[in-house]
C-alpha cells in the first residue's frame, strides 16, 4: 500500500517505511542525570558537541536525555495506524498502577569479549514491567499487530559497540562502575515514541504519554 507520496506500507507490524515507533517506560530527569554521570566516568572520550563526529575510539552511546525502558518496538508504521497505536498504549495502562523500578548492575549482549550492546540491569520492578509488557502486547494484538510471545528481558540500553575495537574495554569499565548501582524511581507512565535518526544518536519524540491510574 502507498500513501500517494511514494512511501510504501505493509500489514501492521511489517511496514516498509513510515515513522519508527516504540513503546517504553521513560526515566525521570533526575535518574537520567545520574545515569549520565555514571557514563561520563566510563566513556573513553567526551560526549561530542552537536554536529561533531563521535570519537572512533569510543562505543556508540545513546542520548542521555532520552533514556527509557523499551517494552515493544513497532518499527516503521503507517501514519494511518497511529490512532490504533495510541489506543493500545492507553488500554495497556488502564489496568496498571504506578510501581517502583530500580537500576542495579550492568551487563552486555552477547558476551564481554565481543560485546554488541551495553546495558544497565533492572533490580527492582521486573514483575510489573513484565505484566505491563504482556498487557501492551495483548492491546496491540487486539488492534492488528502480531502477538509477541518472546521472553521479556527488561534492561536499559546505554551503548552499542558493533565493530568498535575498544568495546570490551568500555564494557569492563561499565561493569565495574555499576557494580554497586542502586537508582530507583516511580514508574507512572507509558510513552509512545517516534525514533528519529540522522546527525548522531537517535532522537526520541513523545507522541503519546499515558499515565497509570492512581493506585
Amino acid at each position: 500500500m502507498s500513501d500517494g507520496r511514494g512511501r510504501r506500507f505493509g500489514p501492521p507490524g511489517g511496514e516498509l517505511e513510515g515513522p519508527r515507533l516504540f513503546v517504553a517506560v521513560p526515566l525521570p530527569a533526575e535518574t537520567m542525570a545520574a545515569v549520565a554521570d555514571l557514563v561520563s566516568g566510563v566513556r573513553l572520550a567526551p560526549e561530542p558537541a552537536p554536529g561533531e563526529r563521535r570519537d572512533p575510539r569510543d562505543v556508540r552511546w545513546v542520548r542521555m536525555d532520552g533514556l527509557h525502558l523499551t517494552l515493544r518496538f513497532l518499527g516503521p508504521t503507517d501514519p494511518d495506524r497511529l490512532p490504533a497505536a495510541r489506543a493500545a498504549v492507553q488500554a495497556a495502562v488502564a489496568g496498571s498502577a504506578p510501581f517502583e523500578v530500580g537500576l542495579a548492575g550492568a551487563g552486555v549482549f552477547p558476551n564481554p569479549v565481543r560485546p554488541r550492546v551495553l546495558w544497565l540491569g533492572i533490580g527492582l520492578g521486573i514483575d510489573p514491567l513484565e505484566a505491563l509488557t504482556v498487557s501492551l502486547s495483548g492491546a496491540l494484538a487486539d488492534r492488528g499487530w502480531p502477538h509477541d510471545d518472546r521472553p521479556v528481558r527488561p534492561h536499559l540500553t546505554l551503548a552499542r559497540s558493533d565493530g568498535v575495537a575498544t568495546g570490551a574495554l568500555v564494557a569492563g569499565r561499565l561493569l565495574t562502575a555499576a557494580a554497586d548501582l542502586d537508582l530507583r524511581w516511580l514508574a507512572d507512565r507509558l510513552v509512545l515514541f517516534e525514533s528519529q535518526t540522522g546527525g548522531g544518536p537517535a532522537r526520541y519524540v513523545r507522541l503519546l504519554e499515558a499515565r497509570f491510574p492512581p493506585s
